[in-house]
Order: structure tokens, then C-alpha cells, then sequence
């Protein structure tokens, strides 16, 4: 019976997510197109309209490899605020049992160090290539 429940519970989540990504393909443009036999050249990607609209070719390689990891650290940075309210949450909902506080409070004690090592991690990376950057200027 607990299986037949929880993989209902699947069914319904995919399709719910299903249900509401199909609005945002609708109009977002995408569709099916027919494929045109047709040699690609390299040209074709890499032209000035194409660097242009996407952006490629217009900033220095180290600016943006220090881009990525920025972007990569805020993730992580999110990921370890979750952690902590995640923590948060489970201590206020806890009713007074013990074990579940001690859980929590180990949740949050994770969670914090998680948002220190990224902390520190973000400010060493900014350094680092700040002084690369000035170093080959």
C-alpha cells in the first residue's frame, strides 16, 4: 500500500511540473522544426552576429573563468542558506523531542559552516584573481 502511495505521489508531481512547463514552451517559441540537409561550416557558429547575441568573444578569458566561479560559489551559497533554514525548520517543528533537536541543531551547525567555507572560499577567489588580473594587465 505504501509503495502504490508514494509512486502516485511521483506520477502526480511530474505531471504537475509537466502541466506547468507546457505554458512556458508554448510561448517561449520553441517547436518542432524539420531538419535541412545542409553543410555546416565554422564560420556559421562563430560569425559577429552570433558572438554578438551570445555574448562569446566580448570579455577577457580570466574575467570569465572568475565569472564561473563566482556563480558556482553563489550556488553553493544558496545551497548552505537552505541548510541552515532547512535546520531552522526542523528544530521549530521538533514538539520538544530531543533527538530531533540534536538533529537540527547539527543541521545548523553544517549549514554554517558550509556559508563560512563559502564565504571565505568567495573572498580567497576574489583575490586571487584580482591579482592575476593585475599581474598580466
Amino acid at each position: 500500500m505504501h509503495m502504490t502511495k508514494s509512486i502516485i505521489q511521483y506520477i502526480a508531481a511530474g505531471s504537475l511540473a509537466f502541466l506547468m512547463f507546457m505554458p512556458v514552451m508554448a510561448f517561449s517559441g520553441i517547436g518542432v522544426s524539420t531538419a535541412h540537409a545542409q553543410q555546416l561550416e565554422t564560420e556559421d557558429f562563430f560569425d559577429d552576429d552570433f558572438t554578438e547575441s551570445t555574448g562569446l568573444g566580448q570579455a577577457d578569458l580570466k574575467t570569465t573563468i572568475g565569472n564561473l566561479i563566482r556563480v558556482f560559489l553563489g550556488f553553493l551559497g544558496i545551497i548552505a542558506v537552505i541548510i541552515v533554514l532547512m535546520g531552522g525548520f526542523k528544530w521549530m517543528t521538533a514538539s520538544g523531542n530531543d533527538d530531533k533537536v540534536q538533529e537540527a541543531k547539527k543541521m545548523l551547525i553544517a549549514g554554517v559552516i558550509g556559508l563560512a567555507i563559502v564565504l571565505s572560499a568567495y573572498a580567497i577567489t576574489t583575490f586571487v584573481i584580482s591579482s592575476i588580473i593585475e599581474a598580466s594587465a
